[in-house]
């Protein structure tokens, strides 16, 4: 089974994830070791990586989704109502 390709969103958010966090992380830390960058940026790649690789959040699913096939089709089979503006005159009984 082949694995999905991320979307252009989720390498935008894993590409932001890295630049931001290093940022953040760099500062917080204050480090100018050489070690201690290194361990920064690696840090920061890794957590972009699972920001990137991270499935999609499931959407909630609409009501005409959750309902089973055959409703509907019935339902869209059906005319919409006629509006107020189109109706026939009504006619009146005769008397009997």
């Amino acid at each position: 089974m082949a694995m999905p390709r991320p979307t252009v969103a989720q390498l935008a958010y894993g590409t932001c994830t890295v630049v931001l966090s290093t940022f953040a992380l760099l500062l917080l830390s204050r480090t100018g070791s050489a070690v201690g960058i290194t361990f920064v940026a690696v840090a920061a790649l890794a957590l972009g990586v699972l920001v990137a690789m991270a499935p999609p959040l499931a959407r909630p699913r609409s009501a005409a989704a959750r309902q089973p096939a055959s409703l509907r089709s019935v339902r869209t089979a059906v005319p919409a109502p006629v509006r107020a503006s189109v109706r026939e005159p009504v006619r009146e009984r005769a008397a009997s």
